[in-house]
């Protein structure tokens, strides 16, 4: 059962959600993704199916780690409009949902920048892995655009930061 977490951010928590796919073992799976109003990567997570479960599995991982959002803005899509309209239905607190195209378009190109870096990549052959380099990628991406705090102090280069964070 979801419950209203504490908020992490001074505002009021606005999400943009969608999913896109890729090719792992010969299949296509979903990576999952969420970005907040400035661009800020919230969360994100690689399912092997694209359906209503993996959906509200999402829904309720950002919202467990990231707290409850006044509003949410997706694409067109059924699977997730049916996933927020039941944590809806599960939490008894409202949020907007605005399907409205263009303001998908920050969590549009946070998915490009990822999928230009795995296009030259020979491809996954196994899900397991395909999970843990997207999970390094998706790091080295917040690293990179600043949204991740050095817990050292302040690293000169993306790499330094990352292996501070590995040690």
């Amino acid at each position: 059962m979801l419950t209203r977490v504490r908020w992490c951010v001074a505002y009021p928590l606005s999400l943009r959600m969608d999913e896109t796919y890729m090719f792992v073992g010969g299949q296509w799976k979903y990576p999952y993704r969420a970005v907040d109003r400035d661009g800020a990567k919230v969360d994100f997570l690689l399912t092997a199916k694209r359906d209503l479960a993996a959906a509200r599995r999402f829904l309720e991982h950002a919202i467990g780690r990231h707290g409850l959002p006044d509003k949410i803005a997706i694409d067109k899509s059924g699977t997730n409009t049916a996933a927020i309209k039941s944590v809806v239905a599960a939490i008894g607190m409202p949020i907007e949902l605005r399907q409205v195209k263009y303001l998908n378009n920050p969590v549009e190109q946070d998915q490009r920048a990822v999928k230009r870096i795995i296009r030259p990549m020979p491809g996954f052959r196994f899900f397991r892995c395909a999970h843990i380099l997207l999970a390094g990628i998706e790091t080295m991406h917040r690293i990179k655009k600043g949204y991740l705090d050095c817990p050292g102090g302040k690293v000169a280069c993306a790499a330094g930061h990352f292996y501070s964070l590995a040690a």
